[in-house]
């Protein structure tokens, strides 16, 4: 048992010691100049240090709108997806009415369909209402997914029916229930879909470059892909991935403070299920 272990920690120290190359190598990449970037063999440390890429991407292209941008989305978006999804699972967990198992399973069946299949339907909805190129295109269609909804089903229904009963007896109606007895328990559960809606907001790319038009509602990664594309010879590689560095902050700030309850909310799921 106990040099399974030591194998199995070495693997994963391998594993994760992988995935830190390509960072390291953005952030190497970030403090280079161009020549030091096409040198032969590559060199991981600068030398020297190009601070001034970190200014010039953010005068090159407006950085800073395209990071507000994407963190309002990811922010409303995440607490919109959190609400929606506790409530809707409370519904379907601890709520008895008719049809709930069958919605239920319509809910998990969208599930199975690709997200590029809704992006023709919904880009005809948006336009219809008039918000191509606003906040409402961006935010709207990620307040609600059948994946949040499945989790904290699965958490409420782990929920102690003695806590629920006895609040019924003090005179708490199912809102009540919900919002001062149940929520504040699903604090795990809520911290993983929150971690897992935000960064999967944050990257989306595809969304936000179909629905927006100008630089003053474009996101990191669509503004990201702009920046690339408009060097007509050379692409300025230091600038860019100083972009691309900045971009990866909130993301990982919002992983490193939510990853003792996204732990959590994670082995809870599994031993309720």
């Amino acid at each position: 048992m106990g040099r399974s272990r030591v194998l199995a920690n070495i693997i994963l120290t391998i594993g994760a010691l992988s995935m830190l190359v390509p960072f390291a190598w953005m952030l190497a990449t970030s403090l280079m100049s161009t020549e030091q970037i096409y040198s032969f063999p590559p060199k991981l440390i600068p030398n020297p240090v190009m601070w001034e890429n970190y200014p010039k991407a953010m005068q090159a292209i407006p950085l800073g709108r395209f990071f507000l941008n994407s963190l309002l989305v990811s922010t409303i978006t995440t607490i919109g997806q959190m609400i929606t999804a506790s409530m809707a699972g409370y519904a379907f967990a601890r709520m008895h009415f008719k049809g709930r198992n069958l919605l239920f399973l319509l809910f998990l069946a969208t599930m199975m369909i690709p997200p590029q299949v809704n992006v023709v339907p919904l880009f005809m909805l948006m336009s219809k209402f008039g918000w191509i190129d606003t906040y409402y295109a961006l935010i709207i269609p990620g307040l609600f997914g059948a994946f949040g909804i499945f989790m904290l089903r699965q958490w409420f229904l782990g929920f102690p029916l003695e806590l629920e009963q006895s609040a019924r007896l003090d005179g708490c109606n199912p809102l009540q229930v919900y919002w001062h007895i149940a929520l504040p328990t699903a604090l795990p559960a809520l911290a993983t879909l929150g971690i897992f809606t935000f960064i999967s907001t944050w990257n989306s790319f595809l969304w936000p470059l179909i629905v927006t038009n100008s630089d003053a509602m474009r996101t990191l990664p669509v503004g990201l892909a702009a920046f690339k594309g408009s060097f007509r010879e050379n692409t300025q590689w230091g600038q860019l991935m100083a972009a691309g560095a900045i971009s990866v902050v909130p993301a990982l700030a919002v992983f490193l403070a939510g990853q003792k309850y996204f732990i959590k909310g994670l082995m809870a799921g599994s031993l309720k299920g």
